[in-house]
């Protein structure tokens, strides 16, 4: 199981260039490498990034490009991802540490067991999980794709569905299976206080909430509308409405501001006061490390070829399914 450490130190200034925008540009023709960004990275990666997008589509991306490397600007196991998809591109990852509270709350090991328990169910997982996790699905999801996944499966084939309790609760509830869930969840969607919404939105009552389903249930029955990060952004787009509170991790807010300056978004507050509702993982990633990832060619994500080719069959079934 990866681990993160969130006390990861930035890179000292005076090994760098001064203009790192021009730089990495350079570094990227030199090696013929695109850089994929999660909607959660930081304003300057996301605007130096090739593509932008949510878990399915990054995948999409990943699945597709013609790039000798990939930078890919998120946590562990998107890296994973794309390399699971594409053995032999070196696909880099700006911080290791990056990791993901979702993805260690599903250690290997004790799936195995949980899974054991239900010879009959097959697996779906949450793209939000290990190398090893995948290797131990039958198929894995988004949260775009989820509700449609689900759907397509028999009605009389039972289902585990791991590692996010929440996300699969609302699939539940969308698609009325009876699923087995996996108990775990995601520290920044979990740390919205419903209180502290519900008194936002007293003092906003035009604005509209906006929240992705990883969120607890206390938090989605307030919102106006639900769905992955790509399909908020384009709620935020096509709404008539012109002011939202967003509860998902703020990061998503730079595109949404991008895309409609005319437009308010108000970030959900945490359940205590702190920076809770951004994610420390996907924040240990920098311009400075993007930098020093192409220039060095490292850290390299490296995956066992047995754990890569059963994993590799669950992503492409998704991506069929999708």
């Amino acid at each position: 199981m990866f681990t993160a450490n969130i006390s990861s130190k930035p890179p000292q200034r005076n090994d760098l260039p001064e203009d790192l925008f021009s730089a990495i540009e350079e570094l990227k023709k030199e090696l013929n490498a695109v850089i994929l960004a999660h909607y959660y990275q930081e304003n300057d990666i996301q605007d130096i990034a090739d593509y932008i997008g949510d878990s399915l589509g990054l995948s999409q991306q990943a699945a597709s490009t013609t790039a000798d490397v990939i930078l890919f600007a998120g946590v562990h196991f998107m890296a994973e991802t794309a390399k699971i998809l594409n053995p032999n591109k070196l696909v880099l990852l700006p911080d290791l540490e990056a990791g993901c509270s979702l993805a260690d709350s599903c250690p290997p090991d004790k799936f195995r067991a949980f899974k054991a328990q239900y010879p009959d169910h097959i697996v779906i997982s949450y793209i939000n999980c290990t190398a090893e996790i995948k290797a131990l699905s039958d198929i894995i999801c988004t949260s775009s794709n989820a509700v449609s996944i689900v759907n397509q499966i028999p009605e009389n084939q039972p289902i585990i569905f791991a590692p996010d309790k929440n996300l699969g609760r609302y699939v539940i509830e969308q698609t009325g299976r009876d699923m087995v869930l996996w108990d775990g969840s995601c520290i920044v969607h979990e740390t919205f206080s419903e209180k502290k919404i519900v008194q936002l939105k007293i003092q906003h009552p035009q604005a509209q909430i906006l929240a992705h389903p990883e969120c607890e249930t206390s938090v989605l029955r307030h919102a106006d509308y639900i769905g992955s990060t790509t399909a908020l952004l384009k709620y935020s787009q096509q709404s008539s409405k012109t002011e939202f509170i967003i509860a998902t991790e703020p990061g998503i807010i730079h595109q949404m501001e991008k895309n409609n300056p005319e437009k308010t978004f108000i970030p959900a507050p945490p359940k205590s006061n702190c920076a809770c509702n951004e994610c420390p993982y996907m924040r240990l990633n920098t311009l400075e490390k993007v930098y020093l990832a192409l220039k060095n060619k490292t850290p390299e994500i490296i995956i066992p070829e047995a754990t890569r080719v059963k994993a590799l069959k669950p992503i492409q079934k998704m991506l069929v399914m999708s």
